[in-house]
């Protein structure tokens, strides 16, 4: 196998998301969380916060229509066939609440081959409406050899 490494560093057009009460409380039941923050308007509020609060991993939601376009660039060449998730890593800062507008920027990180396989990382940082960043992720996606 033989990667082309020529897209490492190229920036994609930045997705805008507008982060729901419901979809925060659809995230949040569909993963079996139960703290109140996430699910109860009341119990958020009382905690400080304008509204619920997201999930950690919702990160994911309003990260993923920023990823898709860097993983399906034929620039890229990940051949989808032989693709398997790598790895996922994130770092969050301020808590993401229903209410907030957060904006998504990703890049190619890196392209690389080992032991015959390709190893595709992509870095999404994730910022609210303040400028702060929320999350800042790695998304890795290994190439199996043919």
């Amino acid at each position: 196998m033989s990667v082309d490494t020529t897209a490492v560093g190229k920036s994609y057009p930045s997705t805008t998301y507008a982060v729901g009460r419901e979809k925060v409380r659809e995230y949040a039941f569909a993963t079996g969380e139960t703290d109140a923050l996430h699910l109860d308007v009341g119990a958020a509020r009382k905690a400080g916060y304008a509204d619920v609060v997201a999930p950690p991993m919702f990160c994911v939601v309003y990260s993923a229509p920023a990823i898709a376009p860097a993983i399906l660039d034929p620039e890229v060449g990940i051949d989808f066939a032989l693709m398997v998730h790598g790895a996922q890593e994130f770092r969050w800062g301020p808590l993401v609440v229903a209410g907030d507008e957060v904006t998504t920027q990703v890049s190619v990180e890196s392209i690389d081959e080992r032991d015959g396989r390709g190893f595709y990382v992509f870095r999404s940082t994730t910022t609210n409406q303040r400028d702060e960043t929320v999350c800042v992720g790695r998304w890795t996606n290994i190439v199996r050899a043919t």
